[in-house]
Formats: structure tokens, C-alpha cells, sequence
């Protein structure tokens, strides 16, 4: 049985969270359709395009993204403290990009005077959406919604685009983020869509490789920003370089028609995280299957356990087995 998204989300324990959206009508409904001979690849640019203009919207960041023919990958991570900073104004102007909001609402944001009576009311919907803005179920709303009506009207049908709700899944450490964000950008590779990360469309890889050849990072994705220091900026705490060339490495290596290993940058990276590289090429290519859960060590899966009153530590064995202790 389903299980409430409250007792799956723990912010306390993590902000990073695996998600995944899947069709529900016939495969290839984003993709190539052999039945009709017709090519819906479109659609995937309408999924990216509505993703990178949420992740400027909310206050979660993508991580890591992967549009493929019948369903959609994500790695997101929550900027609670981001949404709490933001003026009651810009609340309503971040909202207003998406969701229409109320009459009263769109009064005070055009700095129309607001009656005394209205204020509890109108602070009332500003702390609802500051809350929204924060919440992950929100934002798949906000990504997944439009993309069905525009697929609907396209098909000139009615029904679930999607299925009825999209998977998630917290990611506890940063060896379960990396391995999760591998994973995610490694999903054309594996499908046999593309032959490098570089040519893999409607990734994040991709998008990370073209700005780092013009020496950049891109600035809807949330970026890498090196070992910590003092006044860490948000980010991931990882160099930029390293993590391309252990994507290009294990991309290498999961290919039937290429000969790869793990090089010494890539083996220095899987060293700090803990993971041996037979572990970290099983962790990439069956992540999916492997947890249905959290995933990170023992003791962070026992304290995310414990925050979210859960009796039971699901997915113990493959934490035990292939993450870090």
C-alpha cells in the first residue's frame, strides 16, 4: 500500500530526495510510438523546460535529471532555509509564476492597499505558500499537472497522463546522493538512447558538460562547489571535474562496446565515499531495483527510521551490504 508522502519526507535527516514519474498508457508515450509511427520527443523538451523554470521557481534545487521515453528521473534537494528568507512579496511573486493564487493575493503584489480585515487572511495563504514552495509533492504537482493537459490535448483524449503518484526517495548521505545523481544521468547509456553522456538528451550531464566546456555551471542546476571550506556556499560538495570523469568512466564500463576503467581521479572520489568500485558499478546500474526506499548507511537509515516513528528499517540489507558503515 501507498505510503503517506509525510512518512517518506524528513528534512531533519536529508534534503536530498530520489523521484520518479512514470506514463501510464502505452510505453513510448514521450518518445517513439510504433504503433502510430509517430515521434513524441517534443514532449520531453516540454518536461525539461517546465523543470529548469520550477527549480527558479521553488526553493529545490535540481541536483540531477533525466527525461526519457516513458518516465522521468530526478534528484532534488530542499532549501527550507531559502523559503524562510524570502519577503512576503517575493512569496507571492515566486507563486504567482505558476499557480494563479487568490484575488487578494494579486492585490498586494500590484501594492494595492489590503483592508485591515484581509491581512490574517492574507498572511494565512503567504505562510501556505511559503510552505508549498518548500514541498516536494508541490513541485512534482507543478511539473507533472501541465505536461498531462498539453499531452491530453495533443491526443485529443482525456485521462492519467502519469501515474497516479510519482516515487520517492530519501537519500541519506552524500555516497547514496552521488550514486543516485550517477545513476540518474547514466539512464540513456543504460537504455542504449545515446553512447556518451555528452550526446545523452534531456540530462543534466549533458547540460553540465556544454557549460563546463565554456567554463561554467549552469545556473538551474544546483552546482558543484568543491571540498568544504569556511562560508561553504549551497551546492554539492564535490569537484566538478571529478564527478564528469567518474560519470564518463562508469559510462565507459557499463557499455558492452567499450573498454573502460575507474581512473585514478574517479577511484580518489569512490575512496572518500567508501565504496568499493565493484559496489559503486552495481549501485549505478541497479539503483532502482536495489532500494525502493532510503538509502544511505545503517546508522543514518536508523535515525531517519527514528525521526518518522517507523518500527521497521526496510531496505537494511543492501544499506548494510553496499553502502558506507
Amino acid at each position: 500500500m501507498p505510503q503517506p508522502r509525510r512518512t517518506q519526507i524528513s528534512l531533519e535527516d536529508t534534503p536530498f530526495y530520489h523521484c520518479c514519474s512514470r506514463v501510464v498508457r502505452r510505453a513510448y508515450l514521450c518518445g517513439e510510438d510504433h504503433f502510430s509511427d509517430k515521434n513524441y520527443d517534443h514532449r520531453r523538451e516540454w518536461v525539461e523546460q517546465q523543470l529548469l523554470k520550477l527549480a527558479q521557481v521553488f526553493a529545490i534545487d535540481v541536483a540531477a535529471y533525466a527525461v526519457m521515453s516513458n518516465h522521468l528521473h530526478l534528484v532534488l534537494c530542499v532549501d527550507i532555509y531559502q523559503a524562510n528568507q524570502w519577503s512576503d512579496r517575493e512569496v507571492l511573486e515566486h507563486w504567482h509564476q505558476v499557480f494563479k493564487g487568490t484575488e487578494l493575493t494579486q492585490q498586494f503584489v500590484k501594492g494595492q492597499v489590503v483592508e485591515a480585515h484581509d491581512v490574517i487572511n492574507l498572511k494565512h495563504h503567504i505562510a501556505l505558500y511559503r510552505s508549498r514552495l518548500s514541498d516536494i509533492s508541490w513541485f512534482m504537482r507543478a511539473l507533472n499537472e501541465p505536461i498531462a493537459r498539453k499531452a491530453n490535448q495533443e491526443d485529443n483524449c482525456t485521462g492519467r497522463f502519469w501515474e497516479g503518484r510519482f516515487k520517492s526517495q530519501a537519500l541519506l548521505d552524500e555516497a547514496a546522493v552521488l550514486a543516485c545523481m550517477t545513476y540518474v544521468d547514466l539512464n540513456p547509456i543504460r537504455a542504449q538512447l545515446a553512447t556518451t553522456p555528452a550526446t545523452s538528451d534531456f540530462t543534466s550531464i549533458q547540460r553540465r558538460i556544454r557549460a563546463a566546456l565554456a567554463g561554467k555551471q549552469p545556473q538551474t542546476l544546483l552546482p558543484f562547489i568543491g571540498n568544504e571550506r569556511d562560508n561553504m556556499p549551497k551546492g554539492l560538495h564535490f569537484d566538478l571535474q571529478e564527478y564528469l570523469q567518474l560519470v564518463d568512466d562508469t559510462g565507459r564500463i557499463i557499455r558492452d562496446d567499450k573498454r573502460g576503467s575507474i581512473s585514478s581521479s574517479s577511484a580518489s572520489l569512490l575512496i572518500r565515499l567508501n565504496i568499493p568500485p565493484e559496489h559503486w558499478l552495481k549501485l549505478t546500474q541497479h539503483f532502482g531495483q536495489l532500494f525502493k526506499g532510503p538509502v544511505g548507511t545503517v546508522q543514518e537509515l536508523t535515525c531517519y527510521c527514528e525521526h518518522l516513528e517507523k518500527r521497521r528499517r526496510h531496505y537494511r540489507h543492501c544499506c548494510l551490504n553496499l553502502m558506507a558503515s
